[in-house]
């Protein structure tokens, strides 16, 4: 795949797919629309499920590579199971290496039941030190405890273990339905961070829209999580708690 380089600006990849409340797929979905970016690419995996998607007349792979100028977007619009996430996050890994990308920034969900539906809170994670500064700099609250499994888990693994650092953006959102407000709040975090602007209108006045129409995906996904929760729990206690 031949792309052009761009020097005087470091290369960013966004990267996003099916999590809790679908916060990543609305995320970056809209960023490329309302960013007009040009699909450049796409990821195969032989054990991918044999799906396609159709818009407006367009036949789409299920993991899709856009870009314009010094941004890169990879996103799915399937969610994986415990034993594609690693390879998905490998070769997202050798994707940056290929193409000079200087640093990532992931998009999921972080289950809150009791979440404000107003102002739903995100919080940042970073693999490297390098990377601190964004989440002062854009006031993103550092996300101090809690557990992480999965896709989410699989990329944090690959990339904290490599020299390009990784942002972790997670937005409080509803566990069990799509959830398009807090996906609100991840774009217009993300356009800060990138120094872009990004216009929210469209995607509210879609709310009750989106909603409905990612309902199957959003209990594709669920089953997806419950099977990466299981897969990820110990058969015995860790050496240290013995």
């Amino acid at each position: 795949m031949n792309i052009s380089k761009v020097t005087s600006q470091e290369n960013i990849l966004l990267v996003g797919f099916p999590s809790n409340g679908l916060v990543g797929t609305f995320t970056i979905s809209y960023l490329i629309h309302n960013l007009d970016m040009k699909q450049i690419g796409e990821i195969d995996h032989p054990d991918l499920p044999p799906t396609l998607f159709v818009e407006d007349g367009e036949i789409l792979p299920p993991i899709r590579i856009y870009k314009k100028n010094n941004i890169f977007v990879i996103m799915s619009d399937l969610p994986f199971d415990p034993y594609l996430a690693y390879d998905f996050a490998e070769s997202i890994l050798q994707y940056c290496k290929k193409n000079d990308i200087q640093k990532i920034i992931i998009v999921s969900g972080m289950e809150t039941i009791n979440k404000d539906p107003k102002a739903p809170k995100i919080y940042g994670l970073v693999t490297h030190q390098s990377l601190e500064e964004v989440l002062y700099t854009n006031q993103i609250s550092k996300f101090l405890t809690g557990s992480i499994f999965g896709t989410d888990a699989a990329m944090i693994t690959v990339f904290r273990k490599s020299k390009i650092p990784a942002l972790i953006l997670y937005t409080e959102c509803h566990p069990f339905f799509p959830d398009p407000e807090a996906s609100i709040i991840a774009i217009t975090t993300i356009a800060k961070v990138l120094n872009i602007k990004v216009d929210t209108t469209d995607i509210q006045k879609k709310m009750e829209r989106l909603r409905i129409q990612h309902r199957n995906l959003m209990e594709e996904t669920i089953r997806a999580l419950q099977q990466q929760q299981l897969e990820n729990q110990p058969s015995r206690a860790p050496q240290i708690y013995r």
